[in-house]
């Protein structure tokens, strides 16, 4: 009698892990939405939790949905001190997080988680998944380095971070209350530990995260099966830039001098493959465009600090374009997604200039298409026009306004009025819909 008692917990037991229905999954190198392939265009938009209104937000998921957008990036994190709280309720900026002295207290008012539960149900509404972020490498809308300070202290290097256990125990805290938020939702397509992770970031970085300590690595995994402790079905990912650590000297000629390349020698503190091994990784993430690190010139970037790349490419005496290396890291992380067994997302990207756009992009959303991109094309920086909150004008924070309805434009994005760029992507989502089937 024990036997077949037995025999039919295992079948119980197995049952229960199965993902519910409308919940994203992998299979080899490719998505897979309840069971069937899962191929799609996405979007980042970091700034559609920080709409005042619900008009609003519904306006860009339908905009989004008529465009054949299937996933959304955006931000699970908005942290402030106390000293900028009544500025914020003043001017009525989304926040999660009020940093004071050691600790965070939380907002799930109206003004803070209520408006990313929000994003998350409207995105439902419309057909579109949701990837989530739990904070950000730079300081811009409370990122890690706000962690840093207020746990750690000044005169801490950027990288403390990933080994203070007062810091990742907060880290932790906050990752819980947003997974526990969400975890029963398909709108959720996966669970970002951070976006764009390094070993510096507004503070430079110190020794523990040079290249081989594997720093990084070992935080995506502490972290990676943290949450697959409090979530057992969606997806989860680094929200990395897709940095490598090869073994060769992989560089450029530049002025008769050699340069090692920042993008695989492993100083930002990533290994793309190392990372795809993880277990509770469950796809790869990268980006691509003149602002992914290298060595050179820092630039403020209103929400983040980036390191220019490459000031070099398209000059007279180059041997290679913008448009080339890009072709060129797309291929080097589908071959590394692909030997992984894993999907991989080209998370961020861009070209700033409508004439650049329309050079560059064909050519690489092309390239994408054809190799099948290990599951999807990419996440492009969507821009709306006809937002209606505060009639179209709002100063939001640093430099991201609403401007004439036009949603804050850091140079990226791709608004429906540009209809050559535009008609790419949204060609794209067709031929992606129909290998959805």
């Amino acid at each position: 009698m024990l036997a077949p008692l037995f025999f039919a917990w295992l079948a119980s037991a197995a049952i229960s892990t199965k993902p519910p229905k409308g919940f994203v999954t992998t299979k080899g190198n490719q998505f897979q939405l309840d069971g069937k392939p899962f191929a799609f265009v996405g979007a980042n938009s970091y700034w559609l939790p920080l709409l005042t209104t619900k008009d609003d937000v519904d306006a860009t998921f339908k905009e989004m949905q008529s465009a054949g957008i299937k996933v959304l990036r955006t931000w699970g994190f908005n942290a402030i001190n106390a000293t900028e709280l009544p500025g914020a309720l003043s001017s009525g900026l989304t926040y999660y997080q009020v940093w004071n002295s050691s600790d965070w207290t939380l907002n799930d008012g109206p003004q803070g988680l209520q408006r990313l539960d929000n994003v998350v149900e409207t995105a439902g509404k419309y057909g579109i998944k949701v990837i989530l972020a739990f904070t950000n490498n730079w300081v811009g809308y409370g990122g890690m380095e706000l962690y840093l300070n207020w746990i750690a202290g000044a005169g801490n290097t950027h990288d403390v971070f990933y080994t203070n256990q007062k810091i990742i125990a907060s880290y932790q805290r906050y990752v819980t209350t947003i997974v526990n938020r969400y975890k029963n939702s398909p709108n959720i397509f996966a669970w970002e530990l951070m976006n764009e992770a390094r070993c510096l970031g507004d503070l430079p970085s110190g020794p523990a995260c040079v290249p081989g300590t594997e720093l990084l690595t070992k935080w995506y995994k502490q972290q990676s099966d943290f949450i697959r402790t409090l979530d057992p079905h969606h997806l989860i990912t680094t929200g990395g830039e897709g940095h490598f650590f090869k073994k060769e000297n992989i560089g450029f000629w530049f002025n008769g001098t050699f340069v090692s390349d920042y993008n695989f020698n492993g100083q930002a503190g990533e290994d793309f493959d190392l990372e795809l091994h993880l277990d509770n990784i469950d796809f790869g993430t990268y980006v691509s465009g003149p602002y992914v690190p290298i060595q050179f010139v820092l630039i403020k970037h209103y929400f983040s600090t980036c390191i220019s790349r490459y000031p070099q490419l398209d000059t007279p005496g180059s041997n290679f374009s913008v448009k080339d290396w890009g072709l060129m890291w797309m291929q080097d992380h589908i071959s590394s997604a692909n030997k992984a067994g894993k999907p991989v997302i080209l998370e961020e990207f861009g070209v700033t200039g409508l004439q650049n756009k329309s050079e560059i992009y064909p050519a690489w959303v092309q390239f994408a298409l054809d190799s099948k991109h290990a599951g999807c094309v990419d996440d492009i920086s969507f821009g709306m026009l006809g937002l209606k909150e505060s009639g179209g004008n709002r100063l939001i924070k640093y430099a991201d306004a609403l401007i004439n309805g036009a949603s804050p434009n850091d140079g990226l994005a791709i608004y429906k009025n540009q209809s050559s760029i535009w008609n790419v992507f949204t060609t794209a989502a067709k031929v992606q819909s129909a290998q959805s089937i």
